[in-house]
C-alpha cells in the first residue's frame, strides 16, 4: 500500500498491558494525539489493562492474552489490518508494518546481563519460558521479515538489530527519545525548596538514581561507587520501586516511587545510571534538561548524545567502580557543574518532545519505502 501525505489514514498501535508511568504508553499517546490532530485516525490494540480514560485518540480494540505468545497469536487471529491502514507495534508480535524497538533487543540484553550473573542463574535462565517466548517473537519480527520497517531509539539498538538478526540497515529509522524540556529547567528557588523537602544538607552533594528495575539499571554499582567516596559528603538519592534491603547503605536515601520526578531532579547535583542495558534512558535526558551532568555507561543509548566532560561522563562497564567514583569526584566540583549547565540545556533542547513527535509522524506518513500490507 502506498502511503501519501494527503491520505487520511487509520493507524493501528499495538501495546500489551498498561503502566501509568510507562514511557512507551506516554510515547504512544503523544504520537496518536498528534496524528489525530493532523486529521488522521488512531486505533489501539491492547489488553484489558489499558483504561478507557487513558486513551483519547480513537477506538480501543481489546486483545485477550496476557502472555507474549498468546497475545501475538490472538492479534494475528483478529487480523488488525482489517481495521487500520498501517500497523505500528510497540510490542513483539508476529507481524506489523512498523516495529518500534523501544525496549531494545532482548538477545543483546540477555548477553549483557549474563556477564554479571552467577553460573546457577545462567542455567536457570535457559529454562525460562518468558525469555524463550520473547526471543521467538523477536526473531519472527527482525529475523524472518515480520516487520517491514523498524524505529530504533538509539544507534546502539539499530546496530544490534542489524548484527543479531541481519535486518536491513536502510529499513531502520533512528528516532531518539524526547522530553518536554520546558518542564525541567533549573531554577534556584525550586532547588532550595526541593532540597529542604528532601532534607539535603547545604554542603551535601546529592547524586540521583532514578527509575525502577534496579538490577538492570545498575543500582548496586552506584551504591558501591558512592561508598568509595564516603569522605566527600556525597549522598545517593534513589527514586523508584525496588527491594531496598538489597541496597542498604548509610550513604543512600530511598525516596520510593515519586509521581513528579521534577522534585528530586531539582534537588540533585549529579545524575548517575550505571546501567547494564538501556536502549535510551528517558531519565538521563530529563536530568540533562534539568541541568545535571549525567554519569552512565556505553550500554545506555543516551550516552551517544553525551560529550565527555561537557554533558557528563560515560564509562565502559557498569562494574568499573574506579571509573564511576572518578566521574563522581570530577563532577563534585561545583564550578564544573555550573559551567556545564548551559551546554546540558542546549543539548537537551535538541531532543525536545516536539521534535521527537514530528520525526515519528514524518516516518509513519512519509516513509522512504512503501509500507506494504502484512496480509500480502
Amino acid at each position: 500500500m502506498q502511503v501519501k501525505a494527503s491520505e487520511k489514514l487509520n493507524i493501528g498501535f499495538v501495546r500489551r498491558g498498561f503502566s501509568p508511568s510507562g514511557g512507551a504508553e506516554a510515547y504512544l499517546r503523544r504520537v496518536a494525539g498528534a496524528l489525530v490532530a493532523a486529521g488522521h485516525e488512531a486505533t489501539l490494540f491492547t489488553t484489558n489493562d489499558w483504561p478507557e480514560k487513558e486513551w483519547g485518540s480513537g477506538r480501543i480494540m481489546r486483545v485477550p492474552g496476557e502472555r507474549p505468545i498468546a497475545f501475538a497469536d490472538e492479534l494475528e487471529r483478529i487480523n488488525p489490518r482489517k481495521n487500520c491502514d498501517l500497523l505500528v507495534s510497540l510490542e513483539r508480535v508476529w507481524r506489523c508494518d512498523f516495529f518500534r524497538a523501544g525496549d531494545g533487543v532482548h538477545r543483546a540484553w540477555l548477553e549483557r546481563k549474563a556477564q554479571f550473573e552467577s553460573k546457577l542463574t545462567k542455567i536457570a535462565r535457559r529454562f525460562n519460558s518468558k525469555h524463550a517466548a520473547i526471543l521467538r517473537l523477536e526473531k519472527a519480527l527482525l529475523g524472518n521479515g515480520g516487520a517491514r520497517r523498524v524505529i530504533a531509539n538509539s544507534a546502539m539498538v539499530r546496530d544490534e538489530i542489524v548484527r543479531y538478526y541481519g535486518f536491513a540497515d536502510d529499513a531502520i529509522d533512528l528516532i531518539r527519545n524526547g522530553v518536554r524540556v520546558s518542564d525541567f529547567g533549573p531554577a534556584p528557588r525550586k532547588r532550595a525548596t526541593a532540597r529542604a523537602q528532601l532534607r539535603i544538607g547545604v554542603d551535601e552533594i546529592a547524586v540521583l538514581f532514578l527509575g525502577s528495575g534496579w538490577e538492570r539499571k545498575g543500582l548496586r554499582f552506584a551504591v558501591a561507587a558512592i561508598e568509595k567516596l564516603r569522605d566527600q559528603q556525597m549522598r545517593l538519592l534513589v527514586a523508584g520501586r525496588g527491594n531496598t534491603r538489597k541496597y542498604c547503605s548509610s550513604s543512600v536515601t530511598f525516596l520510593g516511587e515519586i509521581e513528579d520526578v521534577r522534585l528530586p531532579l531539582a534537588a540533585a547535583d549529579i545524575f548517575i545510571l550505571p546501567t547494564i542495558y538501556d536502549p535510551f534512558s528517558n531519565a538521563s535526558l530529563e536530568a540533562m534538561a534539568a541541568g545535571l551532568p549525567v554519569i552512565t555507561t556505553r550500554a545506555n543509548g543516551c550516552s551517544e548524545i553525551i560529550e565527555l566532560k561537557v554533558h557528563g561522563s560515560v564509562v565502559d562497564r557498569p562494574d568499573d567502580l574506579n571509573a564511576l567514583s572518578d566521574a563522581l569526584h570530577f563532577w563534585s566540583d561545583e564550578s564544573r557543574r555550573l559551567t556545564a549547565r548551559p551546554a546540558l540545556l542546549e543539548r537537551a533542547t535538541q531532543f525536545d518532545l516536539s521534535r521527537n513527535v514530528a520525526h515519528t509522524l514524518d516516518v509513519l506518513l512519509h516513509s522512504r519505502e512503501s509500507a506494504e500490507s502484512t496480509s500480502g
